[in-house]
This record gives C-alpha cells, sequence and structure tokens, in this order.
C-alpha cells in the first residue's frame, strides 16, 4: 500500500501547482467579475449553511449545530457584505500625486482549524477570491469531511460564475507532513494559519509570508459602574456560543468586589453554576491533562456533560460552570483558556487592580488577542484598553461576538491577529486587504533643483563650504579655502590645564565558576518568552514537563539546554 504521508504530500504539490495556473487566469479578471464570483459563493454558503454546520458538528463533536449555522451566516452574509464594495482589482486609491494599485499574491495556503470548521474556510475562500488569489485549504484532520463539502459548495458555484475549478483546492489526505508541504511549497505566496500553536509556529517558520493567530484566553472584567446583569448576559453568551470554541470566548470574569454579591445572584439566576472548592478541584482533573495542558475531549462541549463527567451534579438548565480559581498559573489549573463554558471567577478592589490581574491572565496563555470590560465610564475604559497587552478590548458587549466584528465595528473576520504581543506579523482581523500588495505610483511634488554653476562659498560663522559639481579645484583655490576657515575659528584658550590622564584600569580578579544550572519543573509559553528577551536559556531534563506551546517555540528558537 502507498504510503498515506507520501500521498498527503504529492496531493498537496499538486493542488498547489493546480492552483498557480489557475491564479494566472484569475488575476486578469475585472472588478465586476471577480464581485460576481465572491456573490454566486456567497450565497451558496448561505444555502447551505445549516447543512454545512450540522456536518461540522457530526464530524468533529464540538459546539452545537444553531450556533455553528450562526458562524457560516456570519461568513457568508456579514464579512461578504463588509467587503462587498471594497476595490481589488486596478487602481485602488488616488490621491493626485500617488496613485495605489492592487496586485494579487498568488496562491493562498489556508489552514483550516476543527473548532470553527465550515465558517472559517467560507471565509478564507471569499477573502482569497475576492483579492484575486487562488486558495488550497488544509483542514484539521478531525474536520476534513466537512471542510472539503464547504470548498465543494462554493466551488460549483464560483465556476457557474466564470472561476476556473482549479481556484479552490482541498486536501482530502490530510496529514502534518502534507500541510507543512503546502505551506513550504515553492508556489505557495502567503498562509493564513488557524489552529493550535505547533501549527501556527509551523507556519511562520515555513519561509513563507504568514498570518497565524495564537490563543485567546480573555479575561472579562466588571468594572464597578457596569450594568452588572448586562454584563453577566454578555460573558455568558459569550463563554456559552457554540459551547465556547472560538478563541475570542471569555475564559475568566473578574468583578470588582464592590460588585460581587450582585454578579453572582446574576450569574445563578441566568445558568451559571457556582463550584464548591471540591467540585471546582474534581472539575480541574478533568480539563487538565496530568501534563498540564488542556484536555482535548472537553473542548466545544456543553456545561452539563462537563459536570457529568467530573461527577459533579448540576441542575439540568445549567450553562455555564464558575469556579474560583484563587489566581493564574501553572498551580490553578482553571486559569488556563477552556474552550468551553468554564468561567475562572475572580474578586479585584478597583480598576487598576483589575487591570493587573487581566494583563496576568493574557500573559498566561493568551497575550495579544482579546479582553473585555463592562463599565458605564469611557475614560475606564479606555484606561483598561491601554493597559491591556491584547489588541481588541471590546466594551459591553460579548468578547467572542466584539472580537470577530459580530457586535461591534471591527472588520468582520474568522481570523484575529495578535501582534507581537503573541508572536504575530499583525494585530489586525484579518481581511482581504491582507491578501494583496499594493504597487504605488509616486508623482513629484517637489522639484530637485542642479546646484552645478554655483560658486564656492564659505561661511565664517559656521565654517561650512561649498564647493561646486563637476567642476576642477586647483590646490591654491583649496589652500585659500583652508586659510579662511582657520582664520574664522576661535583661538583656544592659554589658561587651559592639560587633560589629566585617563585613571589606570582596575585589576580584573577572574569570575568565579558559575554553579551546575538547575532543571526546571514545568515550563510554559510564556517562560519560554521571557527567556527569549532576556537572552537565557532554559535548562530541562527528562523529568522536565512542556507545554506544547512552549514545545514549539523553545525548539523553533533554540531556547533549551540541558541540566
Amino acid at each position: 500500500m502507498p504510503d498515506k504521508d507520501l500521498q498527503a504530500i504529492q496531493t498537496a504539490r499538486d493542488l498547489v501547482a493546480a492552483a498557480h495556473h489557475a491564479q494566472a487566469t484569475l488575476a486578469k479578471f475585472d472588478q465586476a467579475k471577480i464581485d460576481a464570483i465572491c456573490e454566486a459563493m456567497a450565497v451558496a454558503a448561505q444555502r447551505d449553511s445549516m447543512r454545512l454546520a450540522q456536518l461540522a458538528h457530526d464530524e468533529t463533536g464540538y459546539g452545537n449545530p444553531a450556533d455553528k449555522n450562526v458562524k457560516n451566516l456570519f461568513s457568508a452574509v456579514d464579512i461578504h457584505n463588509y467587503f462587498r464594495n471594497l476595490r481589488t482589482v486596478g487602481v485602488v486609491r488616488d490621491t493626485g500625486s500617488v496613485v495605489e494599485i492592487a496586485a494579487p499574491r498568488g496562491v493562498v495556503a489556508a489552514i483550516i482549524p476543527s473548532t470553527n470548521p465550515t465558517s472559517t474556510a467560507i471565509f478564507k475562500i471569499l477573502i482569497s477570491i475576492k483579492s484575486r488569489n487562488a486558495v488550497v485549504l488544509s483542514p484539521h484532520p478531525s474536520a476534513t469531511r466537512c471542510v472539503v463539502e464547504t470548498a465543494n459548495v462554493m466551488r460549483a458555484a464560483a465556476v457557474q460564475a466564470g472561476l476556473p475549478a482549479e481556484a479552490i483546492g482541498c486536501v482530502e489526505l490530510t496529514s502534518l507532513e502534507g500541510t507543512e508541504a503546502l505551506m513550504k511549497h515553492k508556489l505557495t505566496s502567503v498562509i493564513l494559519a488557524t489552529g493550535g500553536m505547533g501549527l501556527v509556529r509551523a507556519a511562520y517558520s515555513s519561509g513563507k509570508p504568514a498570518f497565524g493567530v495564537g490563543p485567546g484566553n480573555v479575561p472579562a472584567f466588571i468594572e464597578r459602574t457596569a450594568d452588572v446583569a448586562k454584563a453577566v448576559r454578555d460573558i455568558l453568551a459569550g463563554t456559552c456560543f457554540d459551547f465556547g470554541t472560538i478563541c475570542a470566548s471569555e475564559q475568566a470574569l473578574v468583578a470588582d468586589a464592590a460588585l460581587d454579591r450582585e454578579v453572582r445572584e446574576q450569574l445563578k439566576l441566568q445558568g451559571g453554576y457556582f463550584l464548591n472548592a471540591a467540585q471546582a478541584e474534581q472539575l480541574a482533573k478533568l480539563v487538565v491533562t496530568p501534563n498540564r495542558t488542556l484536555n482535548p475531549k472537553i473542548v466545544g462541549k456543553p456545561a452539563t456533560t462537563l459536570a457529568e463527567w467530573a461527577g459533579i451534579s448540576v441542575p439540568p438548565n445549567t450553562r455555564c460552570l464558575v469556579a474560583e480559581a484563587g489566581g493564574v498559573g501553572r498551580e490553578f489549573p482553571l486559569s488556563i483558556e477552556k474552550l468551553s463554558p468554564i468561567l475562572a471567577y475572580y474578586l479585584v478592589n478597583g480598576l487598576e487592580e483589575g487591570s493587573r490581574l487581566c494583563d496576568e491572565i493574557l500573559h498566561f496563555g493568551g497575550m495579544g488577542h482579546t479582553a473585555s470590560i463592562h463599565t458605564r465610564n469611557r475614560d475606564a475604559a479606555l484606561h483598561y484598553g491601554t493597559l491591556m497587552p491584547a489588541s481588541r478590548v471590546v466594551v459591553n458587549t460579548p468578547s467572542t461576538h466584539g472580537a470577530i466584528g459580530f457586535s461591534t465595528a471591527l472588520a468582520p473576520s474568522m481570523t484575529l491577529g495578535c501582534g507581537s504581543w503573541g508572536g504575530n506579523v499583525t494585530s489586525d482581523n484579518i481581511s482581504p486587504l491582507h491578501l494583496m500588495d499594493i504597487k504605488r505610483v509616486a508623482f513629484e511634488t517637489r522639484p530637485v533643483t542642479a546646484t552645478t554653476e554655483q560658486s564656492p562659498i564659505v561661511s565664517a560663522a559656521s565654517g561650512n563650504v561649498s564647493l561646486p559639481v563637476n567642476k576642477l579645484v586647483d590646490q591654491a583655490a583649496i589652500a585659500t579655502l583652508v586659510d579662511r576657515f582657520l582664520a574664522a575659528r576661535p583661538a583656544p584658550k592659554a589658561s587651559e590645564p592639560p587633560a589629566p590622564p585617563p585613571p589606570l584600569a582596575p585589576k580584573v580578579e577572574p569570575a568565579p565558576p558559575k554553579p551546575k544550572p538547575q532543571a526546571a519543573d514545568f515550563v510554559c509559553e510564556d517562560d519560554v518568552k521571557r527567556a527569549l528577551a532576556k537572552g537565557e536559556k532554559i535548562f530541562v531534563n527528562a523529568k522536565t514537563i512542556i507545554t506544547p506551546s512552549a514545545k514549539d517555540l523553545g525548539n523553533a528558537q533554540d531556547v533549551f539546554a540541558k541540566a
């Protein structure tokens, strides 16, 4: 039997080659034809939205079909309408002195996650074709069938509107080797990577321009002036939507202590269930593996199912499990990104303390992604936003919906950049604008005057010498210029004592031998980033526990050393 990995590699190569050939035709289309193709694809995706949502749920087991349908429609309707009138062909801007001309990039390698497979596929196909690029999709192995079907639906509609069929490709035989071959192919122009940190790191190390996204771990801060009932309603709407599968969903609720009683009451009224200490410990054992990584089995599962698996009895109408975490970091398992309807609960005193805690939460696995605040005080929201290491700070709305541009004026997107905080190339919501190169034709705005006929001039005040261009100066002229320059200089003061000689360098004693480095017990991604910032090594041995994201980043940057 042929080797599956070799087959996947060859399939990826064939798809990229075919897409490259099709893109040469696509690049010549005018704006009207591009828009007609995108319109046809958007209508087709909208028509089959619920069917594709059900396929995604059935195949992956994540989330629920109704919410996945909302995400599909968001990509097919909201995102399409937002960019419907965007010019992506020819002259896109003309100021008179600078004319901007759009150029496609070529072939887009689109990596599709298992948490939001069909909606992300719809989104990436639309923005790729809108910007006159061909696209090849590589789905997560657990979401292959639903992504292939999504590509088939959109391709069929696009071909009827005049798109070459090979401009939309999808890898059906998925493997890590095949995905790497797709990303590193010489004809791949740019990568859109949505998935685990290992995959995103691989995209950035592929040698190709890449737009990758990092994890969320979003804190939601209820400031003391907030409308508590609405704040709790929004937070639950965000963290429970599709059972927490969007990376922008709330992972921690940080409440001002003055509002503690009211927040707890509203959480209980609206379907939140507070765990006691023993129950929280039971849940933590389910959420986090012995290696201190997230248990993938809990992702996108309803709160009642999670409670049952943890051996906890909850009311049947429970929407979200809430646990007082006690702190942030490796010793507090529920402080990680959980991608399920579970909230870590914290109390703080005031805006400054709340901001510091939210900053700490983001540093523990959510750098650069999203933070949210609920407040009636605009200045408080702006101060909080200034302090957060996050690319999006959403105010008085579910962070899930606000970050993707569903309930805010942010550019609607299913791929959210995390900026330099998260090791990403951009902090933007990714759009067709990121898949175009812009050429600029710049006309002269300030004439350059020739000075070849000017005579040499010496300024006695400044000592500046101006020599004519393209003329030979004889030695007598040079001597005259030097004499004038020296005559214009002030005479040195005779009374000034000579400068003392520099002091002798102190005797350097040999440094004592360095102590033998100790191996770390546990290493997370934040530990690796701190070591990189300081230019240090992290010493490890066979007993050291290293999180997957830390291992990917540490190996890529050669930060680990044997103790």
